[in-house]
Formats: C-alpha cells, sequence, structure tokens
C-alpha cells in the first residue's frame, strides 16, 4: 500500500509541474502588450519600458519563467503585476470559500446520485427514466443558468434564501448556511443525474454476474444482497466518475462564484484572466491542480481499498 501511496503522490507531483509549466507558457503567449495594459493606456514608450524591466517582461520567456518559479518557493508565490499584493495570501484567503463549495457539492451528488442510480437500477421503471433525463439534462444546461433558475425561485419569488453575498462561518453559522445553499444545489444539480447513471450501469452489470445469483439463490434477501456485496462491487467505477465530477464542479464554481458573488478563486479568476496578470493566475491553476490532484489521490486510494487489485497497477 505504501508504495501505490508513493506511486501515486509521486505521478501527482510530476503532473503538477507539467501543468504549471503548459499554463505558464500558454499564458504568456497569449497577453501581449501586458506591460501597456499595467502600466495604462495613456502610458508613454518610457513608462511602459520602466514596466517591463521591473517585471522582467523584456527577458526571453524561458528566463522569466525561471523567476516566477523561484518566487513560487521564495516570495509567497510571487505578486500580482496590478495589485502588488502576494498572490499566495490573495489566493489562499479566498480557497477556503470555493472548497467548501466544492466538497458540499460533491457530497450531495454522491449521496443522492448513489440513492437514485441504486433504486433505478433495482426497481427500473419511470424512476430509471427519469434518471437518464437527469443525466441528459445536467451535460446540457450549463451551471450559470441553474443558478440564476435557483436565484428567481428561491430567493427573489420565495425569499427562502439571500440572492447574493457570503457570511463566514464565525460570523453566523446561520447565515453561512443560508449563503451556500444555493451555490451549493447549483453546482451539484448538473452532476446528480450523470452520477446515478454511472452508478446505474455499474449495479446492473454487478447484478448480472454469478456470485450475485448464487447469493440469491441462498436466499440472502434483496437488501442485503444489493447494498452490502452488489454496491461494494459496483462503487469502483462509482467513485472515478465521482471524482471526475469533482473536477466539473470546480470548474463550474468559477461561475457559479460570480453568479452569487461569492468571494471565492471565481471572480479573481475571472478578473486576472481578463487582466493578464500572469502571476495570480498561475497561482490559482497552482492551487485547483493541487486540489484536483488531491481528490484523485484520494479516489485512488479508495479504489485500492475496494479493489485490491486495483494496488497492482
Amino acid at each position: 500500500m505504501l508504495r501505490f501511496l508513493l506511486q501515486r503522490i509521486a505521478s501527482g507531483a510530476v503532473l503538477l509541474i507539467a501543468l504549471a509549466v503548459l499554463a505558464y507558457f500558454l499564458l504568456r503567449m497569449g497577453t501581449a502588450d501586458i506591460a501597456q495594459q499595467i502600466a495604462g493606456q495613456t502610458a508613454g514608450p518610457e513608462q511602459v519600458a520602466l514596466i517591463e524591466e521591473r517585471f522582467g517582461l523584456d527577458r526571453p520567456l524561458l528566463e522569466q519563467f525561471a523567476i516566477w518559479a523561484g518566487s513560487v518557493f521564495a516570495d509567497d508565490m510571487g505578486r500580482s503585476w496590478f495589485t502588488g499584493q502576494p498572490v499566495g495570501a490573495t489566493v489562499f484567503g479566498r480557497t477556503g470559500v470555493t472548497v467548501t463549495l466544492a466538497i458540499g457539492s460533491v457530497l450531495l451528488t454522491g449521496v443522492f446520485g448513489v440513492i437514485l442510480g441504486v433504486v433505478a437500477a433495482t426497481r427500473r421503471g419511470a424512476l430509471d427514466r427519469v434518471v437518464q433525463i437527469l443525466a441528459v439534462l445536467g451535460q446540457a444546461i450549463p451551471g450559470f443558468l441553474i443558478a440564476v433558475g435557483l436565484v428567481l425561485l428561491f430567493a427573489v419569488r420565495l425569499g427562502w434564501f439571500p440572492a447574493t453575498g457570503y457570511t463566514p462561518i464565525g460570523d453566523s453559522v446561520t447565515g453561512w448556511l443560508q449563503s451556500i445553499t444555493l451555490p451549493i444545489l447549483a453546482l451539484a444539480l448538473g452532476s446528480v443525474g450523470g452520477v446515478a447513471q454511472q452508478v446505474r450501469g455499474s449495479v446492473l452489470d454487478v447484478l448480472g454476474r454469478d456470485h450475485v445469483r448464487t447469493l440469491r439463490s441462498r436466499g440472502l434477501p434483496e437488501n442485503r444482497v444489493v447494498y452490502r456485496y452488489v454496491l461494494r462491487n459496483a462503487g469502483g467505477p462509482a467513485l472515478s466518475v465521482l471524482g471526475l465530477q469533482f473536477v466539473i464542479i470546480l470548474s463550474a464554481s468559477v461561475v457559479v462564484e460570480q453568479v452569487f458573488s461569492i468571494p471565492g478563486l471565481g471572480p479573481i479568476a475571472l478578473t486576472s484572466t481578463m487582466q493578464g496578470d500572469v502571476p495570480l493566475v498561475m497561482g490559482i491553476v497552482l492551487v485547483m491542480g493541487a486540489m484536483v490532484i488531491v481528490v484523485n489521490l484520494l479516489v485512488d486510494l479508495l479504489q485500492g481499498v475496494i479493489n485490491p487489485k486495483v494496488r497492482l497497477s
């Protein structure tokens, strides 16, 4: 198990480094005249030249990358080109909000996805068709439309939740729960159908195997067969799709946080990308990439616990 864990950690580190290199060069090649943007459109050539010298924008691209990579370890991930604030403090100060929304959404997706998937596979009928329709709709409807619909219904019309804003948990637990409920629902609703569809397919596959027919022939109750034996064997694919849904939810949170005015990574990700603030964008890329790698590592570990054969791969 230790070897399995070390292999996954090493592959995750290599993936994060490759992501950083690729993202940096793509960003820098796509941000022309960044010094002019920082200095302002009315700045003269002398001011622009000073900005280029200050941030090293006049140096070769490889040297710029080396300077940035050094700042990641030595200077709190560097400083924003536009605000001058440390990137690490800016990003980590907002990460907790985004992580809260993502974890809440994944938990909600996992619970209802598994329940709907198992019931659809064992009872079939109308509920089975509903699950398949939900899976298609979840992929077809953008997250921001779901968010707007929830705001119009539960905030504007019914007044049950605030339409926008975020209350820290330290200020009010009730206010915090109210402020994150609609964003979590907006992120989860688009993913529940896909997880339920995957669970349904996995459960149907396991139900048709010989050892399940043997268990039934021994007179074991159907619920025990399904929830103790079938669901354990079907858990591997369900975990994989749930890990994939975390990535989808994390990317969708960028827009959903903007809709609900949540002070997470989403608003600064959009702003910094439009400005071409490479150090800040790279900080967000590294943090989000690390979160995805950690979640995939946890999924791999759980897969190894459920199915020991995975540890041999």
